[in-house]
Parts: C-alpha cells; structure tokens; sequence
C-alpha cells in the first residue's frame, strides 16, 4: 500500500514538474530527496525510468541523485542498470565528481567484461583531460578491473597512477602485477622489503591477502629456490601479524579501520542521507 501512494505521488509530481518545471526551494533540491525516498521504499525500477524522462530534465540537476540511484542499483547487483544511470548523468551534462568516478569505476569492476575495461580507459583519459582528481580507490578498481580481464599492460599503467603507495590495497595489487607480468623475482623483493621495513610500534605494517600469497606460491612451484625464499618469507610475514585472510575484493570495499568512526559521524551529518549509506561514502574515505 505504501509502494501505491508513492507511486501516486510520482507521477502527481511529474506532472507538477512538466507544468511548473519547479525543481528547488530556496536552494532546496527536490531530486535527491525524491531518490531518498525511492531508496527506502526499493523503487529502483521507477527511479531509474523517471531519472531518464526528458520531461523531467532539470529537476535531477545534481550528481547526489544519481549517486543515490546508483549506490542503491550497486548494492542490490543491477550493475547494467547502474550504468545505465552512469550513462544518462553524462548525456544530462551533470558534472562528474570523486564520488562519481568512485562508484563508476566500481560499477565497471563488478560488470567484468571487456567493455567495462573499455569505459574505465575512457573516464581516466576525460578525468585528465579535465583535470578532475581521481580517489586513490578509483585506480584501485581499474587495477582490478584490468586484472580480471588478464589486460596486464592496463594494470601496470593504472598501478603506475597510484601515487599513495604505502597502503596495503595497492602494494597487493602491485604482487598482483608483478606477478601477472612474470616478474617473479621482483615478487620476491616486494614481500621482502614488507618484511625488514622498519615501522614504530603503534604504525601497523602492511598486510598481504593469503588468497595473493596464495596466487604467488601456486606461480613460484616450479621454480624451487623462489620457492623456497617464499616459504622463508611467508614465516617472516606470519610471525609479524602482516597476513590477512581478507580477500583481495574484501580490501577494495572495506573502509580503513581509522576512518570508520569519521565516516559514521559524517554519515549523521548528512540527516536523511545517511540512510541509503552510499557506496561513494564508504569508499572515498581512504
């Protein structure tokens, strides 16, 4: 019975709009707050169509209601339909912001398909071409992406843009590389080096996915002295708390452990909007 009124309303307000073509309120934007209400009532399917209706051009003028759709679209695994919305922000020349580049790239991530590769290409150029920064994840979830369609020379060139690189997402993406582009040894260098760098107490060492080690051990069999000198390593990193049964896809979607209580506090912040928790959000705080 809710989901009727609402749909009621929906189109008792595009008709509004399509008279009056009113879509703020001292400042106030009606979009977002129409996509809020869509994202609690799980109407993504009417949200997608009426973000899409020409008619209704202008009364979504901002990127927060597109976020929105998406992260809800995201989250329920319509990931064609997510960028179905990706797709029409940019025919409606809404300006692509961090948070839009975030969830694009982790749009083209979960698709994996040679295509999604393709429009990852396409938003790093017009990101340079634009001079936008792109969020440390955002690079992150290209490597990634690249890797699962066995595009090497994308992911080192995605991995090379990586410029904050003492975090432990990007130096398992770099194994990952490495691995993938046979340079085993520089494997081996890269784990050593995690292992005899020294940090104080209270600064956490960085941590490898067991899945990654997992990948290298079953790459380095048939060489039996790399083998061997993971073995050694693997000991080393073990005894040191520096692995993780997390996997690698766990890392790229979990907020680091000291920006948690932040994002939670900035979440309330945002009143009505931190109950669709977007997606954005999670990852942007890095």
């Amino acid at each position: 019975m809710e989901c009727c009124h609402f749909l009621c309303y929906c189109c008792r307000d595009r008709g509004y709009h399509e008279q009056n073509g009113i879509t703020s309120l001292h400042n106030f934007k009606f979009g977002p707050l129409f996509m809020r209400l869509c994202y609690e009532l799980d109407l993504e399917r009417p949200a997608v169509e009426l973000i899409k209706d020409q008619n209704l051009h202008g009364f979504f003028s901002e990127s927060t209601s597109f976020h929105i759709l998406m992260t809800m679209l995201f989250k329920k695994g319509h990931f064609e339909s997510a960028l179905e919305v990706l797709v029409e922000m940019k025919k409606q020349s809404i300006p692509f912001s961090k948070e839009t580049y975030l969830i694009a790239f982790a749009i083209c991530y979960k698709l994996d398909n040679l295509e999604s590769c393709k429009i990852c290409e396409k938003l790093l150029e017009e990101a340079q071409l634009k001079g936008d920064a792109l969020p440390l994840r955002a690079y992150c979830f290209a490597v990634a992406t690249a890797l699962k369609q066995n595009d090497v020379s994308q992911a080192k060139f995605y991995c090379s843009r990586i410029l904050k690189r003492e975090s432990r997402l990007y130096n398992n993406l770099k194994v990952l590389v490495q691995l993938r582009s046979g340079l085993l040894e520089e494997v081996i260098r890269t784990l050593e080096a995690a292992v005899k760098v020294h940090t104080p107490p209270f600064v956490k060492k960085i941590e490898f996915s067991e899945q990654v080690l997992a990948a290298v051990r079953e790459k380095m069999e048939e060489n039996a002295y790399l083998s061997a000198k993971l073995r050694d390593i693997h000991m080393k990193l073990q005894a040191s708390g520096q692995i993780t049964m997390c996997t690698l896809e766990d890392m790229l979607f979990q907020i680091p452990s000291s920006k948690k209580i932040p994002a939670k506090l900035f979440s309330q912040k945002l009143l009505g909007y931190q109950a669709a928790k977007p997606l954005w959000l999670n990852l942007l705080l890095e």
